[in-house]
């Protein structure tokens, strides 16, 4: 038992904080009336062993000091007030509630009907007016005090530059579960995603990067475990501050929070940064119906969007149910909160945003001067982090690729579709590659962005792997139980000749073709490149292109590499390898199209098959599936970070989306000669010793294929 005597402590700073020989508590809420804080030995059995009604409310914040206690204390709050849900009040202290602000979660939430604030009532349709008063707390996971410190013995952020970054998406566990070289009992943990095998592949591969999936504690929707799923990319927040407890090795409470900060500190040591996908869009609290299991309980009204005509219900921009009100000063303040948290004590490198566009409703249309965007602007600390938009949401004028301030970059949509469907032959498809592989200038060169505001990718966590985007003209989502009715129908890709797995050899080697087209194209572009994991050596989910609820092999990584995904791996190191050897492709500012003074040549160039440059006629021919693009490595804006010149080779690189071989005359310099390096035709790629041809030669390009060629000085 904690000490008797108890002090009234301080507002600031809010959630659990070890110090001075105890613990202060402090939670904030606009409309309750007041706060019991509940303390708790042990998850077994649930009953609280204190409950302590917090003395002190300062500026809506309820607030105690209680000393004794110690890192690793279980707690919970009950919060009472109004219950009228009609009007947008859900108080209920029979509600034992997770602190927003909690460090660590411990336990799992067990899906009942004492989660619901309401007692159901039939019809379902009706909306329920009476509270449930029976005690949720056997139920509900518990806030775990943590100890703030950890031995970072000099760790700290890595500020990787845009030009030599590339990304690397993946999911903590389901990278690691099937990973071999490392103990079973580790994998699927931070531990095994921070371990030298692991570590030494992101270094093979090349990669500067990793995106994690969310790690933030999340909740499994009762109706997927009902199936026998789970939520298992977590975009389902629970606790903003809180890493995901199910990926601790070790399972001992709070132990999840040394676990992460030891795994940023051994990629760090690699030169390796953290980038985590986070979800401040939407929280597990789901919609009116949903349960009481933090927020909603603590104070409905000001941490979510309710609807101004009918405030029992929610404003929902996500098709998840709720949207935060990131609006209100303490709901901002909590994402703010969290992003610093996240950065200054566990040495997180940067964030991708998820459905980033619901972050800037005020109040309703998308506002690109919004208080989340200012805030994030004038803060001293995330605005000098990498700062990733996912710039979407389901809502009015959500679509807003290119319109994200100065200091964000983008998840580049328009990339990954243009990109599509260029390689599936789709027609007028040229202009688009050619602003795609300069780096969207259309998009963020207006407002001064640079190119690396463009993160491309072709494939990512949601959708096809780049094995089955060439393999499947449809989605096969059956394994998740809702009849194929979930997941993209949109995918713009193409199974090359037969629907999945085939014996048929002309198409597996167009498959194989299409991919290195893809990875080829995606690492020659101007812009970061993201890479989704697995896709280096072809990794298949079967065509399911939804395994959010996956659990299993079908949505972790098999390790089991056969020849063909041997070599596409092989071909991926090499190609990532000579990316950055040669900053001509990852200018950092954009190209202009003008004559270099003293060189003669343009920064870049666009040919027609015919060996001329791209006039007005050209750029608008439908039929054209082909061009040129010529990069040269005198460009006066390619410089390093202290303003000194680099000097490149020059390339040529021609692109054939079209279904037979095509002639190709090689433009440029009148008197040059152009050395291949690289044909996608190749199962290898890379061609070593290739051969020399004079500008103005005719060369076949095999349908569907690259060519890339140095030119000889």
């Amino acid at each position: 038992m904690p000490s008797t005597t108890y002090q009234i402590g301080r507002p600031y700073p809010l959630g659990a904080t070890l110090q001075d020989g105890g613990v202060n508590f402090a939670l904030w809420s606009d409309h309750a009336t007041g706060v019991e804080l509940c303390l708790f030995d042990s998850l077994a059995p649930h009953a609280e062993t204190a409950r302590i009604a917090l003395p002190e409310r300062t500026e809506n914040v309820f607030h105690i000091f209680i000393p004794g206690l110690a890192a690793g204390q279980l707690y919970g709050y009950r919060v009472q007030g109004i219950y009228d849900p009609a009007h947008g009040a859900h108080f209920n202290p029979a509600k034992l509630l997770i602190d927003p602000y909690a460090r660590a979660i411990a336990g799992k939430v067990l899906p009942c009907d004492e989660l619901l604030p309401y007692l159901p009532v039939a019809p379902a349709a009706t909306f329920p007016t009476e509270p449930d008063l029976r005690d949720n707390a056997h139920a509900i996971p518990k806030a775990v005090v943590i100890d703030p410190a950890f031995a970072w013995e000099g760790d700290h952020l890595l500020y990787t530059p845009w030009t030599e970054t590339v990304i690397y998406e993946l999911h903590v566990a389901g990278f690691t579960k099937q990973f071999p070289n490392i103990p079973e009992n580790i994998r699927g943990t931070y531990v095994a995603l921070g371990s030298q095998p692991v570590i030494d592949h992101f270094l093979q591969l090349g990669v500067t990067a990793v995106e994690l999936l969310p790690i933030h504690e999340h909740l499994d929707e009762t109706f997927l475990l009902e199936k026998g799923l789970s939520n298992y990319w977590g975009y389902s927040t629970l606790g903003f501050f809180a890493p995901e407890s199910s990926y601790s090795s070790s399972g001992v409470q709070g132990q999840q929070v040394v676990e992460f900060q030891q795994m940023v500190k051994n990629l760090h040591a690699a030169g390796i940064e953290v980038i985590l996908d986070v979800v401040y869009n939407h929280t597990c609290e789901g919609g009116p119906l949903g349960p009481s299991l933090s927020f909603r309980g603590i104070d409905n009204q000001s941490y979510y969007r309710l609807d101004a005509e009918n405030p029992a219900s929610y404003v929902d921009y996500t098709g998840c149910g709720n949207t935060p009100e990131i609006n209100h000063p303490r709901g901002l303040q909590l994402v703010l909160d969290s992003l610093r948290y996240w950065v200054e004590k566990m040495h997180v490198d940067g964030f991708r945003f998820d459905l980033a566009s619901a972050l800037t409703r005020a109040p309703h249309l998308p506002d690109m001067r919004s208080a989340f965007l200012q805030s994030v602007h004038q803060d001293p600390v995330l605005s000098r982090v990498k700062l990733i938009a996912e710039p979407w949401d389901l809502g009015e004028g959500g679509y807003l690729v290119g319109n994200f301030p100065i200091l964000w970059s983008e998840w580049n949509g328009k990339y990954r579709d243009n990109l599509r469907h260029f390689w599936k032959s789709d027609p007028r498809l040229v202009p688009d590659l050619a602003y795609r592989l300069s780096g969207s200038p259309e998009f963020y060169q207006i407002s001064g962005r640079r190119p690396f505001a463009s993160i491309n990718f072709i494939t990512a966590h949601d959708g096809f792997t780049l094995h089955d985007l060439v393999s499947y003209n449809e989605k096969h989502n059956e394994a998740n139980g809702e009849e194929n009715r979930d997941g993209d129908n949109n995918n713009a890709s193409w199974n090359c000749g037969a629907e999945g797995p085939t014996n048929n050899r002309k198409i597996l080697a167009l498959r194989s073709r299409q991919r290195r087209n893809f990875l080829t194209t995606l690492f020659l572009s101007q812009g970061v490149p993201m890479l989704n994991a697995g896709d280096e050596f072809a990794r298949s989910q079967l065509g399911n292109n939804n395994v959010y609820c996956q659990d299993n092999p079908l949505g972790w990584i098999s390790w089991e590499l056969d020849e063909t995904a041997q070599s596409l791996l092989a071909f991926t190191t090499r190609l990532l390898d000579f990316r950055r050897k040669h900053p001509v492709f990852r200018h950092p500012k954009f190209l202009d199209g003008q004559v270099i003074p003293g060189v003669g040549l343009k920064d870049v160039s666009w040919f027609h098959p015919g060996g001329l440059e791209m006039n007005a006629h050209d750029w608008h021919d439908p039929e054209l599936r082909s061009i040129g693009m010529m990069l040269c490595g005198d460009a006066p804006a390619l410089r390093d970070d202290l303003g000194r010149p680099f000097h490149d080779s020059t390339f040529m690189a021609l692109f054939h989306a079209g279904h037979t071989p095509l002639r190709f005359t090689l433009g440029g310099p009148e008197k040059g000669r152009w050395k291949l390096l690289l044909d996608t035709a190749k199962e290898s790629g890379f061609v070593d010793n290739g051969i020399s041809k004079k500008t103005a030669a005719s060369i076949v390009l095999t349908g569907h294929s690259i060519h890339l060629y140095e030119l000889q000085h």
